[in-house]
């Protein structure tokens, strides 16, 4: 899954679930203007970050590589 994609998955869950960014920021410890920046495809969030969101939304982020030659 894409970055804008996983933005967009967390979006409709947030907004499913009738969290506001204002309340998701507070659970997660995620600052409000990053995750309004983040809503709006202008930020650039670390694993933590999207963790902490999906944590907080019932979800899970996983990261698979793949094609690592050692």
């Amino acid at each position: 899954m894409h970055l804008d994609q996983l933005i967009i998955t967390l979006k409709h869950r947030r907004e499913e679930l009738g969290v506001t960014q204002e309340q998701l920021a507070d659970l997660s410890g995620v600052g409000l203007r990053t995750l309004k920046a983040l809503e709006s495809k202008k930020g650039n969030p670390t694993l933590v970050t999207l963790n902490k969101l999906a944590d907080v939304l019932g979800m899970e982020v996983k990261l698979v590589v793949k094609n690592i030659e050692l």
